[in-house]
């Protein structure tokens, strides 16, 4: 798994409980995603052939409550890979201990900004995705 970002959890993050409100997942594993992405794929160049990243489908686990103060280490890996779509599967774990705190599958698809409809992944974008293997791998 390679690790993408850490994100110290901010009181902005939590719900009335004290704890990461379950939303606020979607949005630490996006800007991982986002990280992974800027240092390893030319997004702009994905944009000048009219195509972009659409989630499509993310399903989420609570494993754990991360509190204020807490650092998270967000993970990512290839999971699957699909004609028109591939999975990652993510992982938000408290540095130091590594307890993981949630952990999501995210199915996402290129689409042609002018049709909004999914493309088949062309080899340039499998060679790309290659780079995320894991032992979490199951295409």
């Amino acid at each position: 798994m390679i690790l993408c970002s850490e994100i110290k959890v901010r009181g902005y993050h939590l719900d009335a409980y004290g704890h990461i409100n379950n939303n606020r997942y979607l949005e630490l594993f996006e800007e991982a995603r986002w990280a992974l992405f800027e240092r390893h794929v030319d997004i702009g160049g994905f944009a000048r052939r009219n195509l972009a990243f659409n989630v499509v489908n993310a399903n989420i686990n609570y494993r754990s409550p991360a509190v204020m103060g807490d650092v998270l280490e967000i993970y990512v890996a290839l999971k699957k890979v699909g004609s028109k779509s591939a999975t990652l599967y993510q992982e938000a774990r408290k540095k130091g201990s590594g307890i993981i705190v949630a952990d999501a599958d995210v199915t996402f698809v290129l689409a042609h900004m002018g049709t909004g409809k999914a493309v088949v992944l062309d080899d340039e974008f499998l060679a790309l995705l290659d780079k995320f293997r894991s032992e979490h791998s199951a295409s």
